[in-house]
C-alpha cells in the first residue's frame, strides 16, 4: 500500500497538529513527539531499549477519536510499526511498539538520527529477522505538553545527549 499524501480529516487534526509532548511510559522509557502536520511526526526517544534515536518527518496514519483523543500510527524503516493513543485532557497516551526481531536482539543498531542512516534501516530490516516481533504494549502519563507551530523545524533537531541539562524533565 502507498503513502497518501493528505490525511482523510485534516480539519479534525487542527488542534493536535502542534502537539509537543514529554511522555513516560509505565516501564520507565521516556519519549518525545512533536505533531509536524496531519500526517507526519518528528521523534525522540531519551531512554529505554532505543534510547538515543531520533527521527524527522516520519510519515504517519493520524486520526482524532474524540474531544481531545488522537491516534497515530507509523511503519519505520526498520520494520518497527506503532501505534500510539494520546488523550490530551488525562493527559494520558497508550503505546503498542511491535519490534521486528533483529531489533530485538541488537536494539542499538537503531540508535543514530535514522533520517542519514534511512538505507542502512533498510539494508537491517531486509536481513532480518523480522519474526517473532518483540510487542511492547504500556501506558504513559504525558509530563510536558505544548503548543508550537505547524511544520517547526526546530523543535526536535537534535539527538537527546545534545539537550540542555534537564529538557526532558521539565513538568506541566
Amino acid at each position: 500500500m502507498s503513502q497518501v499524501s493528505e490525511s482523510l480529516h485534516p480539519a479534525e487534526l487542527v488542534d493536535f497538529v502542534g502537539s509537543h509532548l514529554i511522555y513516560t511510559y509505565d516501564n520507565g522509557w521516556q519519549y518525545e513527539l512533536y505533531v509536524k502536520d496531519e500526517n507526519t511526526i518528528d521523534y525522540r526517544i531519551h531512554s529505554g531499549m532505543v534510547g538515543g534515536r531520533w527521527v524527522r518527518d516520519q510519515f504517519a496514519h493520524i486520526v482524532r477519536l474524540g474531544e481531545g483523543i488522537y491516534k497515530i500510527s507509523w511503519d519505520e524503516p526498520t520494520g518497527t510499526c506503532v501505534s500510539v493513543a494520546v488523550n490530551l485532557p488525562k493527559r494520558k497516551l497508550h503505546g503498542v511498539i511491535f519490534f521486528p526481531d533483529w531489533i530485538a536482539r541488537d536494539p542499538k543498531k537503531t540508535v543514530c538520527f535514522q533520517n542519514d542512516h534511512l538505507d542502512a534501516m533498510r539494508a537491517y530490516r531486509d536481513a532480518g529477522p523480522t519474526y517473532p516481533k518483540l510487542v511492547i504494549d504500556e501506558f504513559a502519563t504525558i509530563t510536558f505538553m505544548e503548543r508550537r507551530d505547524r511544520d517547526d523545524q526546530s523543535v526536535i533537531d537534535c539527538p537527546p545527549e545534545k539537550l540542555p541539562s534537564g529538557y526532558a524533565d521539565r513538568r506541566n
